[in-house]
């Protein structure tokens, strides 16, 4: 027996409208019993006979309507390529694989590539209608391009400005609006100068150019990019720190005593499919740690209070940094509560701390390292080495 058919289709439509459709997705609009999507989609349809439902806002009041319709012949309607920062996602994911196909159109990133000749594999992409600026900051080097969709408008002078905030106003902004269908214009900016046109749908390819600060790809990146009181993990151990914690794909880090939120920043570097929560007794640390991650574009979760009782029910984590705040109390609880196989690394500079990793390691096992650095200062006319304190790192998994 042939397999049922899905009640759902999400079609990706273009600018063009239908004229840009594929055979089996004008077959799936004239099939249709109902059409769900946004007011300007549903203005590109051709003449169709279902009935038309314009998808709500917010996003989310839209699912539990399209649900509703299961049962019925529905069509989806979703921007260009529905699983490149589009609905698809969301609305699938919910539903079994039974349930639904998807008949995607031409999307934003090819037509864009198309228009400017640059190459997909090798140019970062970014949807920006619903994310901050700041998501592109680490990517901000002279030469690198990228390519990314905007909310409207007034979000390429919003971005136009925060480049040149960051030392790029000399990058190129190629404004792309409404790609394939015939409101199609193209246009190039310099970031510090800006435009007035108004545009919609809009997406841009930027050319970064200017004398702005890049940020480092490898971590211990420099301490001047994290405001902080003194609290910081320092240059040097941060990246023996996050060479210690050896993210993986999909972890989720546990920064404990968080201070400027340097290790939980860096591991989020690291890779876009990893997580993070801080835990910081200090709420004014606990505020900056958030503004920290907030202008690397980061999302951190950042937990106020004393640890280990705000540790309880949290998501388990794959890695833990104790970096401050290091108890007989804490790592008993830890022990007694975090599952086998979770990696774990504390630093210690006080001689209690020291005192309390080494009894620890005795008992556990373990790495044991103990970190000395010394940096050149003057001395008088001459210059000699100014230690730091000794930093004790233990490196176990439970």
């Amino acid at each position: 027996m042939a397999d049922a058919k899905p009640w759902l289709t999400i079609v990706g439509l273009g600018e063009d409208g239908p004229e840009g459709l594929s055979a089996a997705s004008l077959a799936a609009l004239q099939e249709a019993e109902v059409i769900m999507g946004a007011k300007r989609h549903l203005g590109l349809l051709p003449d169709v006979s279902a009935e038309l439902v314009e998808w709500p806002v917010p996003f989310a009041d839209g699912l539990t309507i399209l649900h509703g319709f299961k049962g019925r012949q529905t069509v989806a309607l979703a921007s260009g390529d529905p699983f490149w920062h589009g609905a698809g996602s969301a609305i699938t994911r919910a539903l079994d694989p039974s349930e639904w196909r998807a008949l995607p159109g031409n999307g934003m990133l090819s037509l864009a590539a198309a228009r400017l000749g640059w190459p997909l594999e090798t140019t970062p992409s970014f949807g920006l209608h619903a994310a901050p600026c700041a998501r592109l900051r680490p990517h901000l080097a002279s030469g690198q391009k990228i390519l990314a969709t905007l909310r409207d408008g007034d979000a390429v002078n919003q971005l136009a400005q925060w480049l040149t905030d960051q030392g790029f106003g000399a990058t190129q902004i190629h404004v792309l609006q409404a790609l394939g269908g015939p409101r199609e214009r193209v246009f190039t900016v310099r970031a510090d100068e800006g435009t007035n046109e108004a545009v919609h749908p809009v997406s841009v390819g930027l050319e970064i150019a200017g004398n702005g600060a890049s940020i480092p790809l490898a971590s211990g990146r420099p301490d001047a990019l994290f405001d902080n009181d003194g609290q910081i993990t320092k240059r040097p151990v941060r990246a023996l720190t996050l060479s210690a914690l050896a993210p993986k794909h999909g972890e989720h880090l546990w920064d404990i005593g968080g201070g400027s939120g340097s290790i939980a920043i860096e591991w989020l570097l690291s890779h876009p499919s990893l997580s993070a929560t801080t835990f910081e007794i200090n709420p004014d640390r606990a505020a900056r740690i958030k503004e920290n991650a907030g202008s690397f574009g980061l999302t951190l979760n950042v937990v106020s209070g004393a640890a280990p009782k705000t540790l309880e029910g949290q998501d388990a984590p794959d890695a833990i940094f104790i970096g401050g705040g290091i108890s007989e109390e804490m790592l008993t609880w830890i022990w007694g509560n975090i599952p086998e196989g979770t990696r774990l690394v504390a630093n210690g500079v006080t001689l209690e701390a020291e005192a309390l990793i080494a009894k620890w390691h005795a008992d556990k096992g373990g790495d044991l390292m103990r970190i000395e650095l010394a940096q050149s200062n003057p001395l008088g006319t001459k210059r000699g080495w100014k230690s730091s304190y000794p930093i004790v790192q233990w490196s176990v998994t439970l």
